[in-house]
């Protein structure tokens, strides 16, 4: 869905297995319309692009927000927002105090209507003019 950020398929698998919990699909009858994936982080940062992680990191700061997706015929009907709340409310039953995220193209209106506001550090290599975001958790959106 992303052919401008493309990753490998083991990435996808690896970001499943290391946190089940943070993998959404947005299905109708048996079309995938969409899908979220994101998984505990370090606080202000991101892997990088198509990169295999390993592990998790024990002292994660903040939840990563990896991808959200939607295909263009689910857009505008609250589908991504309520993908975004599922990984929120993910982060705060772990207790992590933010979410994190790229907002890659167009994206960072849609982000900043969610409550994330853009943060100085720079993305990983591979976004090209991509924006770091982030959402404290610990205050009221």
């Amino acid at each position: 869905m992303h052919p401008d950020y493309p990753e490998d398929d083991a990435v996808m698998a690896e970001r499943l297995r290391l946190c089940p919990e943070g993998c959404f699909a947005l299905t109708a009858d048996d079309d995938l319309l969409g899908y979220a994936v994101g998984h505990p982080w370090y606080a202000r940062s991101v892997p990088d692009l198509d990169t295999l992680l390993g592990s998790l990191p024990e002292a994660a700061g903040a939840w990563c927000i990896h991808d959200v997706a939607l295909v263009p015929e689910a857009r505008g009907r609250g589908a991504a927002a309520a993908l975004v709340g599922l990984m929120r409310d993910e982060a705060r039953r772990r207790g992590l105090p933010a979410l994190v995220l790229v907002a890659v193209g167009d994206a960072a209106g849609f982000w900043r209507r969610h409550g994330f506001r853009p943060i100085p550090e720079a993305p990983p290599p591979g976004y090209g003019s991509a924006t770091l975001m982030v959402r404290d958790l610990t205050t009221p959106a």
